[in-house]
């Protein structure tokens, strides 16, 4: 909604032509890894609706393993930077570097994905901006890989396929196809549910810990 009027899904698919599934794919790679401020759910959602009037000439579950791969390696690309970054960021330093990036930081957020990482990829996955911004921090933090590509997997799988599949179905309903932002709002709003609640209860787990 805040983007600009040549990264709208509609001007985007029709510009790339025959290219359009694997230009949205390159799209959503970036996205997830590299750069945040891109459309990947109302892409993923209108490549769902081309598909279902034929303005995309492959099948639906062909479009859902190209997105979905590419959701993946992007996360990988992402993590991978996370953890080339990371030493050489936090690195001991003085002045208000040293400050700003300090080796707690990365210890604390290490801890922080061993107990919550799993959950975290699969819900943020969800939530634009987040879902680039929790790749970057589980490379830096040094999650284990194998469970990083694991929940990042589920993730991706849910989220690519899912939003496609839902603009398959649901984006020829007119009401639908001409508020296809207020939906895709709405499912982060429902994403951004769980992550709330486990919010509430890790600060009450937390009081309980520290009054014992």
């Amino acid at each position: 909604m805040l983007l600009p009027s040549w990264l709208d899904p509609d001007t985007l698919i029709k510009a790339l032509g025959p290219w359009a599934l694997w230009g949205v794919a390159v799209i959503v790679f970036a996205e997830c890894g590299l750069f945040s401020l891109l459309p990947g759910d109302s892409l993923l959602f209108t490549v769902g609706l081309f598909v279902a009037i034929g303005a995309i000439d492959h099948p639906l579950w062909f479009a859902c393993v190209v997105l979905t791969i590419a959701a993946i390696l992007g996360n990988v690309v992402g993590y991978w930077i996370g953890r080339l970054i990371g030493p050489p960021l936090f690195k001991p330093r003085n002045g208000l570097m040293g400050k700003i990036f300090q080796q707690q930081y990365v210890d604390k957020t290490h801890v922080f994905f061993e107990r919550y990482g799993n959950r975290a990829l699969v819900l943020a996955r969800f939530v634009p901006i987040i879902r680039t911004f929790v790749t970057l921090v589980a490379g830096v933090g040094r999650m284990d890989f194998r469970k990083f590509i694991t929940y990042t997997a589920v993730g991706g799988i849910l989220w690519a396929v899912g939003v496609t599949v839902l603009g398959f179905y649901l984006g020829q309903i007119p009401f639908i196809h001409n508020n296809i932002d207020a939906v895709l709002l709405l499912i982060v709003v429902v994403s951004l549910i769980p992550m709330g609640v486990e919010y509430l209860l890790a600060r009450r787990r937390n009081k309980r810990e520290a009054l014992i």
